[in-house]
């Protein structure tokens, strides 16, 4: 048989990235059913060997719940637009934990799965992308979490007033999901060479939350000197539109969550480029 013949038997043709705007996208979908399955790994292999299990999705944030009610509600006397203090802080810190989470699990993707990088081929991208759908299956039972205390505290004659803007929900997921996946192959990338930078990811999101309206309402930075640097963050927008759906309160302001979407599909796209440009050579260097 002839070299010619042989190679047409090939129905699949590894090669790697030629160009920065190759991002072969369409790999990703032909292996969903791969994702899937890192799904489900993710999910149910970091609570394998708990006593609680799922049930830490529910204790972390409502400690965290908790403790800001305590610290920046009762002693700090923070103002909440006049929301309860409770519903108020578990709002941000939810919205909160789902970005947070996806910029930090996706941030190790080369470092971590170096192992099996080096075994077999399939799209890298697939391992961050199945971070961010498992973080929203944590998402869904925080949200839920939330809407369960929500109606108590609207049984109780608390005075909430929810919605239409309710409906913004997907879009923020998308935005706060793109957001983290964004941000977390760029880092990932970069830590290939520079290791120092998974020491700085999970104090740096810490401080990121300090200067993102989770704590204290947007309308409470009245200085004109700061106020610029909270409305340059991405995610403000997001939790002052989750906030306003359900609480009818806060500030919705279409202009920044335009920004927002600018934001965050500029870089989605440069976050791709970066990943495909490293993934030729990471092995190398990891």
């Amino acid at each position: 048989m002839s070299e010619q013949q042989s190679e047409k038997k090939w129905d699949l043709v590894i090669e790697p990235p030629r160009g920065w705007f190759q991002l072969r996208l369409n790999d990703v979908w032909r292996y969903r059913d791969l994702i899937m399955l890192f799904v489900r790994r993710d999910f149910v292999a970091v609570y394998k060997q708990t006593i609680l299990g799922p049930l830490w999705h529910v204790i972390q944030p409502l400690l965290t719940t908790l403790m800001f009610t305590v610290v920046f509600g009762k002693i700090a006397g923070l103002p909440t637009d006049g929301n309860p203090e409770f519903l108020f802080y578990m709002a941000g810190t939810t919205v909160w934990n789902y970005f947070a989470n996806c910029l930090t699990r996706t941030s190790n993707t080369f470092t971590a799965n170096a192992s099996m990088f080096g075994k077999v081929y399939f799209p890298r991208m697939a391992v961050p992308v199945s971070v961010v759908i498992s973080q929203l299956i944590s998402f869904a039972i925080q949200f839920a979490f939330f809407l369960f205390m929500y109606a108590l505290f609207w049984l109780k004659g608390a005075a909430l007033h929810p919605n239409r803007m309710i409906l913004l929900l997907p879009l923020l997921l998308m935005l706060m999901g793109g957001l983290g996946l964004g941000f977390g192959i760029i880092i990932s990338s970069l830590t290939t060479k520079y290791r120092d930078l998974q020491v700085l990811v999970a104090f740096g999101v810490q401080l990121w939350m300090y200067a993102t309206p989770v704590i204290f309402p947007l309308s409470s930075m009245m200085d004109k000197n700061y106020r610029w640097l909270f409305l340059c963050n991405p995610m403000t927008s997001i939790i002052e539109a989750f906030r306003y759906g359900f609480f009818g309160s806060g500030i919705l302001s279409w202009t920044l969550l335009g920004y927002t979407t600018l934001f965050t599909v500029i870089l989605l796209a440069l976050g791709a480029m970066v990943f495909n440009r490293v993934e030729r050579t990471f092995m190398d260097t990891v």
